[in-house]
């Protein structure tokens, strides 16, 4: 390989940072050009060519230049001329993006939130070391190991940092609690905090079950067998899974909870490129709910795996899929490591589910306009109307029992489509949501009204008791006019102007989200979406379509989508 003629006043640090800027550089190159296939190379002369221009810029440009920097804008700007999702990530951000899928973090287990400048316990993770040493929702922690963090304007990441640590390590925190003249002292031994990706799992009824989903993590399929085994005691006869919002995750996960569904040995998805080999993954194993009727609920956030999932039961005729059509990304990154701990994710191949349809909206020819997919959706009025939306005949399958048609190069089409409810959102209450009027609002409430909730529903109960305390709070409880005078009245000092006509269209909604919220600051999020359920659409088609047989069957009818 021919090397670059460093004059001799370029010193040994110098010739390392060009150095490293090569091993950089060539380790892109190379995955870029394997992923480019057989008919692209990338030769000494190219990787010369751009190690010398760094490193010209980097000696000679006018202007200090941060070498780091320049390495870091040169490979973003090879990677985005390629797909909309081959990305490089810094070696900061490395272990972050993969922390939520390896479902687990290290660290003293509890959920905050900064409140008037001050660290609030929201909530603190069942089982973990802030509640085995008895931190409680509703304290404020207000010193970590002598450095104050009240009142000094720390960033969240920063108080993190000082909280978060190796599993058996100590931090020493002090409480300010309500009703406590003194700061209360605890030691609290760091460990390993679980991420959930089930957010809720309750019975709609006594026949019909229902699971959230919010990714496919490592730990998902242990969480989804705890909730069916719970559920399946409980009579669930009929499943309803949310995969709303839900923007991916682990392959494997995916395949999964398709084994729990599927039948044994059906195809769920196979991947292929121009460099990759076909790849193939079916169903394992005996599924754990095989003969119930199944609804899949998905929006245009759901993606990835969640389309996989969502896209194998379709095309097996195995449940209805109610919604919106999803985001449409079929493309599989490879995950490559970069000599100084970053990483790039590259594309390398495409997934096709069991019809042999690929779900990948298309981008080739609009990759600067990609992002901007959903708001081009809602100009056609996709989101409002199902007439809006068209498959060319090109890209026409058909479901492997029924022979449904089904398309390709676009998402995944519902079965029963679901509008985009747009009555109850509007600015007004995006504003007070945005400007943190709402939350503000639920935990200042929670502070002055904790004790006696808690005591009247029973939050501090056994199993049965906490379950009987949220139907009881459900069926009972709503703000008074007077909250609802406070949080317009916060809004106004946040800059939001009171719109009354808006806040009459929104003042039911307002009235749920605020007591989702309360609900699951006293119990948690499965408590949160049986509130909010009851203002979903498409959960409410879901349970619909389930409890009227003449509609389940019409959308699993063969008729043209």
């Amino acid at each position: 390989m021919c090397q670059t003629q460093y004059p001799s006043h370029i010193n040994q640090e110098r010739r390392h940072t060009d150095m490293r800027i090569f091993k950089i550089l060539f380790t892109v190159l190379l995955a870029i050009g394997c992923h480019m296939g057989a008919h692209a190379s990338v030769t000494y002369s190219d990787l010369q060519k751009l190690q010398m221009t760094v490193v010209a810029i980097d000696r000679y440009y006018v202007d200090t230049v941060n070498a780091d920097k320049l390495i870091d804008n040169a490979i973003n700007g090879m990677l985005e001329k390629l797909d909309p999702h081959s990305k490089y990530i810094p070696k900061s951000e490395v272990q972050k993006m993969n922390e939520p899928l390896d479902g687990k973090f290290e660290g003293i287990g509890v959920v905050f939130q900064m409140m008037e400048d001050t660290l609030l316990v929201i909530q603190t993770i069942s089982g973990g070391p802030s509640e085995k040493v008895g931190i409680f929702a509703g304290d404020r922690i207000v010193y970590v190991n002598d450095t104050t963090i009240a009142g000094v304007n720390m960033q969240n990441t920063d108080i993190m940092k000082k909280l978060r640590g190796p599993k058996g390590t100590s931090v020493n925190v002090k409480i300010l609690r309500r009703g406590v003249k003194e700061l209360i002292e605890f030691k609290i031994i760091r460990d390993v905090i679980p991420i959930y990706s089930i957010d809720a799992a309750y019975m709609v009824d006594d026949k019909i079950g229902y699971i959230k989903v919010n990714k496919f993590s490592e730990t998902t399929l242990q969480e989804f067998n705890e909730a069916m085994d719970k559920l399946k005691a409980k009579g669930m006869k009929s499943l309803i899974l949310d995969l709303q919002d839900n923007g991916g995750g682990y392959l494997k996960t995916a395949v999964q909870l398709a084994s729990t569904i599927l039948p044994s040995n059906k195809l769920v998805v196979y991947s292929e490129g121009v460099s990759q080999p076909r790849e193939t993954f079916t169903t394992t194993g005996k599924p754990s709910f095989e003969k119930g009727e199944v609804v899949v609920l998905v929006n245009e956030s759901s993606a990835s795996a969640s389309e996989i999932l969502s896209g194998s039961i379709q095309d097996w005729d195995r449940g209805l899929i109610v919604g919106r059509r999803t985001f449409g990304k079929g493309l599989v990154q490879k995950p490559i490591p970069l000599p100084d701990g970053a990483q790039i994710r590259l594309t390398v191949a495409q997934y096709f589910i069991p019809s042999g349809r690929c779900v990948q909206r298309p981008y080739k020819d609009n990759l600067k306009n990609y992002d901007k997919d959903f708001i081009e959706r809602y100009n056609r009025g996709e989101l409002m109307h199902e007439d809006s939306i068209s498959f060319p005949d090109s890209l026409k399958y058909f479901t492997l029992e029924k022979k449904r048609p089904v398309y390709g190069g676009g998402g995944i089409m519902p079965d029963l489509f679901v509008p985009l409810d747009t009555t109850k959102y509007t600015k007004y209450h995006r504003n007070l949501a945005a400007k943190n009027v709402l939350n503000n609002f639920v935990l200042n409430y929670l502070d002055n009204n904790r004790s006696s909730l808690e005591k009247k529903y029973n939050v501090k109960g056994n199993e049965k008791k906490k379950e009987a305390g949220f139907t009881e709070f459900n069926r009972t409880f709503a703000i008074s006019d007077n909250d609802l005078k406070e949080i317009t009245d916060a809004g106004e000092k946040e800059k939001v102007e009171f719109d009354e006509e808006q806040f009459k269209q929104s003042k039911a909604l307002i009235k749920k989200q605020v007591k989702a919220m309360i609900a699951r600051d006293l119990w948690n999020t499965n408590e949160y979406y049986q509130i909010m359920n009851d203002e979903n659409p498409i959960y409410l088609k879901g349970v619909e379509a389930l409890k009227n047989k003449a509609l389940y069957d019409r959308g699993m009818s063969s008729k043209e989508k």
